[in-house]
């Protein structure tokens, strides 16, 4: 195919016109060389895309760009991360985007949250008595069924059952209605 006078032709031979993506192999081989102009098109064909999957989370213009900025310059600094036999570019993108602005999101949640607050649920676990912990730990923190933790534990389903659904309760409970710190201190 020639080339017109006034059609720029990328080093792929397809016409600028073409408004198909580059294919992820060979933006991923250029990405892996140091060739710039391959995140300049990742970024064509894929930065909208990734900036409106940030801003749905993040609610804000200005995050999603951040989001953006730094799912491309992880591209850029370890472009191994993103594998084009596991899935493509686009698939990818979205999906790093998604998770940097959920965590975006979380790290926010936690530096507004007062003092001590991060310890609750750990406080409120701790003062579980023993029997519930031991089958809360084993269903939600060692993935066992309540069924599985009574035969660890040596006892009946029902029982196992109960002391779970008696954990999750108290828990709900305590989480829902934090203690005052004030209170707590004699204030």
């Amino acid at each position: 195919m020639a080339a017109r006078p006034h059609e720029v032709v990328p080093v792929d031979r397809r016409p600028a016109s073409t408004s198909t993506p580059p294919r992820d192999e060979d933006l991923h081989r250029r990405l892996v060389y140091g060739d710039e102009s391959a995140l300049g098109e990742v970024y064509d064909a894929f930065g909208g895309l990734a900036h409106a999957v940030a801003r749905r989370v993040t609610r804000s213009t200005n995050a999603a760009e951040e989001v953006v900025q730094e799912v491309l310059t992880q591209l850029w600094a370890r472009p191994y991360t993103f594998d084009p036999a596991r899935g493509s570019l686009r698939a990818w993108l979205s999906m790093r985007a998604h998770r940097r602005a959920v965590d975006r999101m979380c790290e926010a949640e936690e530096r507004a949250l007062p003092a001590g607050a991060a310890l609750l649920p750990h406080t409120a676990l701790a003062e579980l008595p023993l029997a519930q912990r031991q089958v809360l730990h084993l269903a939600y923190f060692a993935g066992r069924t309540y069924r599985q933790a009574a035969v660890e534990l040596g006892i009946p389903e029902g029982t196992a059952k109960t002391r779970l659904r008696v954990a999750l309760r108290s828990l709900a409970d305590r989480l829902a209605d934090p203690p005052d710190p004030a209170v707590e201190k004699g204030i």
